[in-house]
């Protein structure tokens, strides 16, 4: 057994991590988890895999990108409020700047030839990651339909209420929620938890002492008392409402901003299963409803999302950036200032709840924790969220194979270079493992020489 002293973290160093972090959490939620585990783990021993893990089960239960919530939960438990604040701020934060300045850069040149070519290359990726996604959620959720038949029929009923009868994105959770929940008392065995989300310690490995070890008790600011609650609560309602209030004041009910606050609240309340799954809703608001971007360019942004470190539901950044500059909400002599305001605007109503979910909420979830009442539901959520992923592929798979302004044949208005691109890059991820960055980035330059060689 070790008896090397355990190691202690000041608040400069984690803020130090914390901000590298912000820079360097590529690969989705799976890859920033792994960047996380690799350094607070296993190298700088500041919680130990079974406290790490624990962790990470209560955040892939809440609402909201999980790969912050982790790391608001762990700068929480280090640090206590504010070191989950810096934490949950540093990992957004650089993904908000590069994606203002990327978006500027779409809606400014975005029809400069070798641009678009570029971006022509990197939608069919970016519905070969969505296709990933469905399989990746739905060979850790779904199962096979002789164990967990329930949860397919939730799947594929999801899939069809969203892609042909365009029921509305909460109806689906409620629905599926309360399938979950009628499900835990009539057939507990088709909502059974699953494995753990990480990888196993080596075994036979001595023992390194963590900051947070496996005995280590909850600290004092972790526990549960009812008086901190209803005081995380006031702060989080302050923090929401004054800024909704001032966009209220200020542009009205029907302005812009004040309708991208409201609505990117409800979004960020929804976000059960990750940014895959919350897109649909996203779809359905931005571009159906309010016409903030179009498809296509909801289908850029989320290339860029996905290029760019941070969580993927940045992508909702991008939508803000576009639909302030599309409706001028601070003038036409002032478009980039007002669609930087919108991005903001957006990034703060869509991130604040996972702070108060986690600082008010980490102790109560806690104690619900493997109750099968409580995590029933969120399987069911979870399946119907592969069959709204699986909408989503759909659609984009209908835009690019779809040549912009064809007339003729059947034959002629389809874009094979686009379905044949997109195919490739789905064989390079579930095949043959390759990362999203080489995939995007591939495709892009292969859609480049496609349209500079006028073939597509």
């Amino acid at each position: 057994m070790s008896t090397a002293p355990a190691p202690t973290v000041s608040f400069l160093e984690a803020f130090k991590f914390w901000l590298k972090l912000g820079f360097i959490s590529f690969g989705g939620p799976a890859g920033q988890i792994a960047i996380m585990h690799r350094e607070l783990v296993e190298q700088k021993r500041w919680i130990s895999d079974n406290r790490f893990l624990h962790a990470l089960n209560y955040c892939m239960v809440l609402p909201g990108p999980e790969a912050q919530q982790l790391a608001i939960y762990i700068g929480w438990l280090l640090h206590r409020t504010w070191g989950g604040v810096v934490a949950g701020t540093l990992f957004v934060l650089p993904s908000l700047f590069i994606l203002i300045g990327l978006s500027w850069v779409v809606v400014a040149f975005g029809n400069v030839p070798w641009v678009a070519g570029l971006l022509y290359g990197v939608k069919p990726a970016v519905a070969a990651l969505v296709l990933q996604a469905v399989h990746r959620i739905g060979s850790k959720t779904l199962k096979h339909p002789r164990q967990v038949p329930l949860l397919w029929v939730v799947a594929l009923s999801s899939f069809i209420a969203v892609a042909l009868l365009d029921v509305p994105f909460p109806w689906v959770v409620g629905v599926a929620a309360l399938t979950g929940w009628l499900g835990s008392k009539f057939v507990p065995a088709q909502f059974a938890a699953g494995g753990g989300h990480g990888g196993k310690g080596k075994d036979g490995a001595p023992h390194q002492p963590c900051v947070i070890d496996d005995d280590t008790p909850t600290p004092e600011h972790a526990l549960f008392k009812k008086s901190r609650l209803i005081k995380l609560l006031l702060v989080g309602s302050v923090l929401w409402a004054v800024p909704m209030g001032w966009l209220l004041a200020t542009y009205g009910w029907q302005g812009t901003l004040t309708q991208m606050g409201w609505f990117f609240t409800k979004a960020a309340l929804l976000t059960f299963g990750g940014a895959y799954a919350v897109l649909p809703y996203v779809y359905q608001g931005a571009v159906e409803h309010y016409q903030w971007l179009s498809g296509p360019q909801m289908i850029d942004g989320l290339a860029l999302g996905e290029s760019t470190p941070g969580p993927l539901i940045m992508v909702v950044t991008y939508v803000g950036f576009l639909g302030g500059w599309a409706k001028q909400v601070l003038g036409s002599d002032a478009l980039f200032l007002g669609a930087a305001l919108a991005a903001t605007v957006v990034t703060w109503f869509t991130f604040l709840p996972s702070f108060i979910f986690i600082l008010a909420g980490g102790p109560l979830v806690e104690s619900t924790h493997g109750k099968l009442g409580f995590t029933a539901p969120l399987t069911a959520i979870t399946a119907a969220v592969v069959g709204v992923i699986a909408s989503l592929a759909l659609f984009f798979i209908v835009h690019i194979a779809s040549k912009p302004g064809a007339t003729g044949t059947l034959l002629s208005l389809i874009d094979f270079a686009a379905l044949v691109l997109a195919a490739l890059a789905l064989l390079a991820l579930l095949r043959y493992k390759v990362g999203v960055m080489p995939v995007i980035g591939v495709c892009a330059l292969a859609g480049l020489m496609l349209k500079l060689a006028a073939w597509a």
